[in-house]
């Protein structure tokens, strides 16, 4: 049995946001600790398992390879992530919308306010966006009283800022 190779699609490379707060990156850390003690049993099962013989017909030998095929490169992207992270610390200038931002805005007279962090920590349930979403990059470097205009697609709103924390 052959393993189908596929080809990426559009997001593939895409480049993980390096912003992370220090509790996602001791998250991410934690992560990375529980695969790497899942790493030594996956290869011990995948050599055992080569001690069966024919490999072609050894489904439960090709299922192991791929599980560890898979838990390797979690565990590489992961190590990569965490090797380019930055970690957000407002700086001193508080009135200004920059990571790590708690954001009060009015839109369609409706107010919500919105934490700006890196796109690895979005939670809409929390109001959490990233710097990089339609209106988190309409944010960035603005200060309370100012107005901004969000377009998405062929609509154009327009909002104020009311308060940044």
């Amino acid at each position: 049995m052959r393993v189908p190779i596929r080809k990426g699609g559009e997001f593939t490379n895409i480049i993980p946001d390096p912003n992370l707060t220090r509790k996602k990156f001791n998250e991410f850390s934690v992560k990375l600790k529980s695969l790497k003690l899942e790493q030594p049993k996956a290869i011990l099962e995948v050599k055992r398992l080569a001690e069966l013989g024919d490999f072609s017909e050894n489904a439960a030998y090709q299922m192991a390879k791929g599980h560890l095929r898979s838990l390797n490169e979690k565990i590489f992207k992961l190590e990569e992530h965490l090797k380019a992270a930055v970690i957000i610390k407002p700086t001193g200038d508080r009135g200004v919308v920059q990571l790590g931002s708690r954001v009060t805005v009015e839109l369609n007279d409706r107010q919500k306010t919105y934490l700006l962090l890196g796109s690895s920590e979005i939670d809409l349930k929390k109001n959490i966006i990233s710097h990089n979403s339609p209106i988190g990059s309409v944010l960035m470097g603005k200060k309370a009283g100012e107005n901004f205009q969000l377009e998405l697609g062929d609509k154009k709103a327009q909002g104020l800022i009311v308060k940044v924390e």
